[in-house]
């Protein structure tokens, strides 16, 4: 109390700045002594010490976080926010930031099969005790995604509300979605009080772009018989856990952006209410900030903390290395693969010569063939060729493109197949050949067919377009093709590893199908002028990834019900699949293709059935997470206040490499190094282990022990990987894997080492 009276009096003493901008005060784990409602008083009561009266602080506070943790969102000046973050008990001060949303036949693809069939997932009863906590757009209740038919009552344990608004009250939630709130003030604190006038913007829980819903169902929505995006991909509609839960926060608005201080928020609430999962689809793009300044990695890590799997997407910005977002040790990151399914469409030259081509497009054709000119032959005056050749938005002459097919050429500067459509239809073209790299990720077009072909028949048609005076083209009506495509495949735009923060954590985690998905959607939300509103979209993006595995994590909390965050984790890497449908090994889309690594997809492809039944998991606690923290240089008292645990911190080399992750990554190897690594038995308790080590290419493995033997009163053990660089060379990443087997069970974990001769050198 005598310290909260000398906070009080320190806040006193702060003066006015000009500026007033949303910080968040982060003060670490709430005490268990503390009821939540002494903390936001608490809170408020600093408010108004600052502000000098109550009515300033209930003006000034946007949340008071205090279930979860502890801490507040309010504007501040940016000499009070500066002297708060140097008070005791204060573990950081952070601006408020803008983070952003990262936008069937995918369970099948998985072998996860619906209710009714029998499989050995059908022990998790499809999640019906599982709570999936979605951080989005929010939802659209009325989709037939979300009917609670056969669903038994919510669970007991339950703690959340449906929060009425805007075309949102009680009535709109049911079994299934057990839970809706939303969050604006940080958002609004940001931008100005939201005008619904010129944003088509729900002030409620409910939907209005669609993005929400389509997470939501993707992980949990219900069986939905002949779903299709008008005619595409038809069939059986359902999340990966059917009979799963719902809880929505709405934290992301229809701009696009969602605000730190909302997200907190969610966090908080979804904490207190109980979820057992949360789905999180956003994020910010590098630079990343530090583990303590990243309300992702503070709000997720108060959540595993008690006991609640988050799953992330890994971001949208592959292939480049080092583009990974999401990665503190405790999230599950997700990348996004590619399916076994494609659409395609038939061109048809007029000299009778015929291509196929890739398109979302199931509109209208016109009955004959349309003229088709090169984009760079019909540039506008000022446009520069290669603006013109890829179809840059203004790079195109009205006059000459009105009534046209154009034939458009992927560059480094315009990669977007998006672009070049919006770039002809506002020159009244009549439609889009885009040629680029090979990629299963097929560009929405709904107004104007746009058909996505590779460079080699691009060079052919245009080469036909410059030998004829009257060239012309004709599409076929868009087919689904199902099963006859190698997949997965690593996609083009799912951000890669190493982690620019942690390299020695290994990021992402594991990869999911994300291109392409099939997943309810708000009719709100008119995808286009010429076809209004859908029930169902084909979208891509890790944040269709991620709710792919967050289904899974519900279906394994529903069979494993005291797992931690970091088994369930270790459960989905180590038994992920590094081979495709045809077992050949997984490759990345990149330019050029080329074999997948860990950087791409970590443990591999999701293997639902597998992981379900994983053997040895690699376990860890708070504490080890503590230790990660104290090896990233962060001070004690801030991670004490973190944990609400007195944290010692001694800086060992080695502490973030023996964090026992279901992987090993040595960013740097000079010479011999030693990790070591401990497994918890969940299988058969009579049961023996051996090592089979694929050592980095360079690199010497061995692993001690080399058998691992289990009984009734044994089911931890630890062993050491020895690693020795057999070049003293300046090395790159090398892949390689360690596995143990025991006649039922295959764990594998990846090995990813990178020698090093000098500590100065710097990787070029």
């Amino acid at each position: 109390m005598v310290a909260l009276l000398g906070f009080f009096l320190l806040l006193l003493q702060l003066g006015p700045s000009s500026c007033s901008n949303v910080y968040i005060v982060y003060m670490g784990e709430r005490s268990p002594d503390l009821q939540p409602a002494l903390v936001r008083d608490a809170h408020h009561g600093v408010l108004a010490a600052v502000l000098g009266s109550e009515p300033a602080a209930k003006d000034a506070i946007l949340y008071s976080y205090r279930h979860g943790f502890s801490g507040f969102a309010a504007v501040l000046t940016d000499r009070q926010a500066a002297r708060l973050a140097d008070w005791p008990g204060v573990v950081r001060v952070v601006r408020n930031r803008v983070l952003d949303l990262h936008t069937t036949r995918s369970w099948d693809f998985m072998r996860v099969k619906p209710a009714s069939s029998v499989g050995i997932l059908s022990g998790s009863r499809f999640g019906e005790d599982s709570i999936i906590g979605v951080l989005d757009t929010g939802i659209w209740p009325e989709s037939a995604s979300f009917r609670d038919d056969g669903i038994g009552e919510v669970p007991r344990r339950w703690k959340g509300r449906c929060i009425a608004g805007d075309r949102f009250n009680a009535s709109n939630c049911n079994r299934k979605i057990i839970g809706a709130k939303w969050y604006i003030k940080g958002y609004e604190a940001e931008y100005g009080k939201m005008n619904t006038t010129d944003i088509y913007e729900f002030m409620s829980a409910r939907d209005a772009v669609g993005h929400g819903t389509h997470t939501a169902s993707t992980a949990a929505g219900a069986l939905v018989a002949n779903a299709n995006f008008r005619g595409l991909a038809s069939g059986v509609a359902r999340g990966g856990a059917p009979r799963a839960r719902l809880a929505v926060y709405k934290v992301c608005w229809a701009t696009g952006d969602c605000t730190s201080a909302d997200i907190l928020a969610a966090f908080d609430d979804a904490i207190h209410d109980g979820v057992d999962v949360l789905s999180v689809s956003l994020g910010q793009a590098p630079p990343l900030p530090a583990y303590v300044d990243d309300v992702l990695s503070i709000g997720s890590f108060h959540a595993v903390a008690k006991g609640i799997v988050v799953v992330c997407s890994a971001g949208n910005s592959g292939p480049y290395s080092e583009t990974v977002i999401n990665s503190a040790p405790w999230i599950v990151t997700v990348a996004a693969g590619t399916l076994d399914r494609t659409f395609l469409t038939k061109i048809t030259l007029g000299n009778n010569s015929t291509y196929v081509g890739q398109t979302l497009y199931s509109g209208k054709h016109p009955a004959k063939s349309v003229r088709v000119a090169y984009a760079e032959d019909i540039a506008s005056n000022n446009a520069d060729d290669t603006d013109a050749r890829s179809c840059t938005a203004g790079s195109l002459n009205s006059t000459l493109v009105k009534g046209n097919v154009v034939l458009c050429f992927q560059t480094r500067a315009q990669r977007s197949a998006s672009v070049a459509v919006e770039t002809v239809k506002k020159a009244r073209g009549v439609g889009v050949i885009f040629a680029q790299f090979l990629t299963k990720d097929v560009a929405s077009s709904f107004d104007i067919p746009c058909v996505q072909v590779d460079y080699q028949v691009g060079t052919a048609i245009l080469a036909y377009t410059t030998s004829m005076r009257n060239p012309t083209v004709q599409f076929g009506s868009v087919k689904t093709i199902l099963g006859e495509l190698i997949g997965p495949e690593v996609a083009y735009f799912s951000s890669r590893g190493p982690s620019s923060l942690s390299p020695s954590v290994l990021k992402p985690d594991i990869a999911a199908p994300g291109v392409n998905i099939l997943a309810a959607w708000t009719p709100a939300a008119a995808i286009s002028s010429a076809i209004g509103s859908v029930n169902f979209k084909i979208d891509s993006g890790t944040s269709m990834s991620c709710p792919h595995i967050s289904g899974v994590v519900a279906l394994l909390k529903s069979m494993h019900p005291n797992w931690s965050p970091a088994a369930v984790k270790s459960a989905l890497v180590t038994t992920a699949n590094v081979h495709d449908n045809y077992g050949f090994e997984i490759v990345s889309e990149a330019a050029p293709y080329n074999q997948a690594n860990p950087f791409d997809y970590g443990g591999g492809h999701v293997d639902p059935n597998k992981a379900a039944h994983p053997g040895l998991v690699y376990d860890m606690g708070t504490s080890d997470y503590e230790r990660f923290l104290c090896s990233m240089g962060y001070n004690s008292s801030a991670i004490s206040s973190m944990t609400q645990q007195h944290a010692t911190c001694q800086h060992t080399p080695k502490t973030q490499l023996n964090l026992n992750l279901p992987s090993i990554t040595i960013p740097e190897l000079r010479g011999k190094l030693t990790v070591s690594r401990t497994v918890t038995n969940v299988g058969s308790a009579m049961s023996k282990y051996r090592a089979h080590v694929q050592p980095p290419p360079g690199v010497d493995v061995v692993v001690s022990p080399s058998l691992l033997v289990f009984n009734s009163t044994m089911r931890r053990l630890t062993f050491k990987v020895t690693f020795q660089a057999k070049l003293k060379v300046q090395g790159r990443y090398t892949f390689g894997s360690l596995t143990w087997e025991d006649g039922a069970h295959t764990v594998r974990i990846p090995l990813v080492v990178r020698t090093m001769i000098s500590k100065f050198y710097v990787n070029a």
